[in-house]
C-alpha cells in the first residue's frame, strides 16, 4: 500500500480494498476452495500483509471472508497428517502463535467481520483482533473444537477465550468442542456487537472507526482468570474425568494445564504440545474428521430436495423422525391410529424443542410444521414416506402396500426397519425396486449415523435421493447393503451377546459395563441393552441369531419379570431420573475387554469381506457414529489393524 492509499499485492488468497473512510478491508479468499482455512499459503500471505501494513499504518482494517459458506473453518488439517517429526510439530504452534500474537499487537484497529463459521483457529484470528462483530444468521457458529481432533488450540485461543468471555466459559468451550451462535456471542461478550446482515458492513466500519478500548471483563472474571486459576483448573479436570481419560484423551488435560500453568502460551510446554500434536489419539481422531467428511460428501452432486416428510408410526422412533424432520424446517405429517397415539409423540418433540429454542416464535414455527394426520393424507404430496411401525413383516407388508397405491410415483418409500430384509419388505409391492431402507438410531436428536440400505436391484436413483434427504437433514448418510442387522445392529449383536455371557457367568453388569468404559467406550454394553429396551434386545437376537437361538439366561430372567430396560423404569439397572443405579464394580477380570470387544471386530471385518458396506473406513465411520465406538481408536477394523502392527 503506497501513501496515496493505492493496494499492491500479489497474494493468491487475500484480496485488499481501502474505502473513502481509509478502512482497509482484507478478504480471504482462498484460491480453488469452497471453504477458507488457514493452510501455510494463507498464513504466509498474512505476515506479508502485516508486513505491509508496518511500513503504511492503515487507519484501521477488517477481515472478512469471501466465501459463502463462512468465516474460516480452521486450520488447513490435511497439514496435521504431514507432522512426522517433532520439529515439524512445534514449528506449525510457533508459527500460528507468533503471527497472531503480532497481529493482536498491532497500533491501528481491527475487526473481525464473522458471518458463518468461525472455528479453530478462524476463531484464533478473529480473537486476535480489537473487535469481533457477529452476523446474526442461523449459520454463524464460533467455537474452538480442536479437542474434536486430539490437539489444542495453540496459536492463542488458550490465552484470549478465557480473556474475552471468562475462564469457565471458555474452558467449557475447548474441552467440548461447543459452538455458540451470533446471539449467545454477544452475551457472552466474545463478540462485541451482534448485527443482521443488511447493516453488518456499516456496523463493521463504525466500529473501527470509532477506535475505542474493548470492553473489560467483569471482576470476577478477572479473578477467575488470574489468582484463583488454580481453583477453576481443579474443578475443570473433575469434569473432564467424568467424560473422558486422560490415556485415551489427552488433549483436554493439556489445555487446563497449559492455561493454568502457562497463561495458555503453548510454546511454553514444547514437549507436551508435541506429544499431543503426534499422538495415536490425535491421529486417529483426524482420520475420523476425514471420515466424516466423506459421509457428508455422499450426499452431494445431486439435485433432489425435499420439502415434506411424511412419517407412519408415532412411537417413539417414528415421533423423533417426525420431530427431527420438522427442526430441520422440512414440514412433516404423522400418521398413527388416532390422535392419542399422535398425542405423545406431539408432547415429547414440544418438550424437547423448549429447551434448546427459547425463541417462543421460532418453537411455535418448529411446533406448526410438525403435523397430526390420522388419516395419512399427507402421504400423497410427501418427497419422503417413511414407515416406522413395529417389526412384524405381514403389518409392514399391509402398510407399505397401501402406501405405494398413494404416494406420488417419484416420492422416496423407505422403512426404517432395524432387523428386517428390504428383500423380505418389498416383496408385495409392484415396483419392488423403489423401496429402500432409511435407518435412524435412538435417540434420534442424537445419533448422528442414519443407515441407507439398498437391496439386490434397488433403483440406484432412489438409493441417491435417500442419501440426499439424509444429509439434507444434517445427518451423515451411510449406505449398506440389505442383510441381517445392516451394519451397526450386526456388529452390536455379537457384542452385547458376550457381554450377557459374561453376566450369566457371574459377572455383576456393573463390572461388566466398566471393562468397556476403560476401554473408552461411552457406555456399557449392559446399560446399552436397557436402552436399546430388553424386548428389542430380545427381538433382534432372535432375528439375527435365528428362532431357534437361545438366548442369554439372565437376559429371559430380567424380560420374563417385565424389566424391559431404562423406558421401564428397570432392566439390568434400576433406573432414577432416567439415570442408572449401579451397585459397586468389582474386580475386572484381567482381558475382559479384549473379549468382549473381540465379537464386535470380528463381524466388522466380516461385513466389509461380504460387501454390506463398502470398505473398510466407512466401516469405521458407522461403528462409530452409530455406536460411540471409541474414537480415538479411529474404529473398530483401525483398532484391530494397530493391535497387529
Amino acid at each position: 500500500m503506497d501513501s496515496k492509499g493505492n493496494v499492491h499485492t500479489t497474494c493468491q488468497h487475500w484480496r485488499l480494498d481501502v474505502d473513502a473512510e481509509g478502512l482497509t478491508w482484507v478478504t480471504l479468499d482462498k484460491h480453488n476452495e469452497s471453504t477458507n482455512s488457514l493452510s501455510s499459503a494463507v498464513m504466509d500471505e498474512l505476515a506479508v500483509l502485516l508486513d505491509g501494513f508496518d511500513r503504511h499504518p492503515p487507519q484501521g482494517v477488517i477481515f472478512r471472508s469471501g466465501k459463502a459458506a463462512g468465516f474460516i473453518a480452521g486450520a488447513d488439517i490435511q497439514e496435521f497428517t504431514q507432522l512426522d517429526t517433532p520439529e515439524k510439530g512445534i514449528e506449525l504452534v510457533t508459527r500460528g502463535w507468533q503471527l497472531f500474537a503480532r497481529l493482536a499487537s498491532v497500533p491501528y484497529p481491527t475487526l473481525a467481520l464473522v458471518r458463518g463459521h468461525c472455528l479453530g483457529g478462524g476463531l484464533e484470528l478473529a480473537l486476535a483482533c480489537r473487535y469481533l462483530l457477529a452476523v446474526d444468521e442461523p449459520a454463524t457458529r464460533m467455537g474452538l473444537p480442536e479437542v474434536m481432533l486430539g490437539i489444542v488450540p495453540g496459536w492463542g485461543g488458550m490465552l484470549r477465550l478465557p480473556e474475552r468471555v471468562g475462564p469457565q466459559v471458555a474452558l467449557d468451550m475447548m474441552l467440548t468442542g461447543k459452538t455458540v451462535d451470533a446471539r449467545k456471542a454477544r452475551r457472552l461478550g466474545l463478540a462485541d456487537e451482534c448485527v443482521p446482515p443488511r447493516v453488518m458492513d456499516q456496523a463493521a466500519a463504525m466500529l473501527v472507526l470509532s477506535n475505542q478500548p474493548r470492553r473489560r471483563p467483569p471482576l470476577l472474571q478477572r479473578l477467575l482468570n488470574g489468582p484463583f486459576r488454580a481453583l477453576v483448573a481443579r474443578t475443570a479436570r473433575k469434569q473432564v474425568a467424568r467424560r473422558a481419560r486422560a490415556e485415551h484423551y489427552p488433549a483436554p488435560y493439556a489445555i487446563i494445564d497449559i492455561w493454568a500453568r502457562h497463561h495458555g502460551n503453548a510454546l511454553a510446554a514444547p514437549q507436551l504440545i508435541d506429544s499431543i500434536v503426534r499422538s495415536p489419539t490425535a491421529r486417529n481422531l483426524v482420520r475420523v474428521f476425514f471420515m466424516q467428511e466423506r459421509l457428508k460428501s455422499l450426499g452431494k452432486g445431486g439435485t433432489f430436495q425435499a420439502k415434506r416428510v411424511h412419517v407412519v408410526g408415532a412411537g417413539v422412533m417414528g415421533g423423533d423422525i417426525a420431530a427431527w424432520c420438522a427442526q430441520r424446517g422440512l414440514t412433516v405429517t404423522l400418521q398413527d391410529q388416532g390422535m392419542e397415539r399422535i398425542a405423545p409423540a406431539l408432547q415429547r418433540a414440544y418438550a424437547a424443542w423448549g429447551k434448546r429454542i427459547r425463541d417462543a416464535r421460532e418453537l411455535r414455527n418448529v411446533m406448526d410444521r410438525l403435523i397430526p394426520d390420522p388419516d395419512g393424507h399427507g402421504a400423497r404430496q410427501a418427497d419422503v414416506v417413511i414407515e416406522a411401525i413395529f417389526e412384524n413383516l405381514e403389518a409392514k407388508h399391509v402398510l407399505l402396500q397401501d402406501l405405494e397405491a398413494k404416494i406420488r410415483s417419484d416420492a422416496v418409500l423407505a422403512t426404517n426397519t432395524s432387523s428386517l430384509r428390504i428383500e423380505d419388505l418389498r416383496s408385495p409391492l409392484a415396483r419392488p425396486e423403489r423401496l429402500i431402507g432409511i435407518h435412524f438410531f435412538n435417540p434420534v436428536a442424537r445419533m448422528p449415523l442414519v443407515e441407507v440400505v439398498a437391496a439386490e436391484g434397488s433403483d440406484p436413483e432412489v438409493v441417491q435421493r435417500g442419501i440426499a434427504f439424509v444429509r439434507q437433514i444434517d445427518r451423515l448418510p451411510l449406505p449398506v447393503r440389505s442383510a441381517p442387522g445392516f451394519l451397526v445392529n450386526a456388529v452390536l449383536g455379537p457384542y452385547m451377546l458376550e457381554a450377557m455371557r459374561a453376566v450369566d457367568e457371574g459377572l455383576t453388569p456393573a463390572t461388566v459395563d466398566e471393562a468397556m468404559l476403560a476401554f473408552g467406550m461411552p457406555m456399557g454394553p449392559i446399560e446399552l441393552i436397557d436402552m436399546v429396551g430388553l424386548d428389542v434386545a430380545l427381538a433382534a437376537g432372535k432375528s439375527l441369531a435365528g428362532a431357534g437361538a437361545e438366548p442369554p439366561r439372565c437376559l429371559l430372567e430380567h424380560f420374563n419379570a417385565g424389566y424391559l430396560g431404562r423406558k421401564a423404569g428397570r432392566g439390568f439397572y434400576e433406573y432414577r431420573a432416567g439415570r442408572p443405579v449401579k451397585g459397586p464394580v468389582g474386580t475386572v477380570p484381567a482381558g475382559l475387554a479384549e473379549r468382549l470387544v473381540r465379537p464386535l471386530l470380528e463381524r466388522s471385518r466380516q461385513l466389509v469381506n461380504e460387501g454390506v458396506v463398502a470398505d473398510a473406513d466407512l466401516a469405521d465411520a458407522g461403528v462409530i457414529f452409530g455406536t460411540g465406538f471409541a474414537p480415538f481408536t479411529g474404529g473398530p477394523l483401525n483398532y484391530l489393524r494397530s493391535q497387529h502392527a
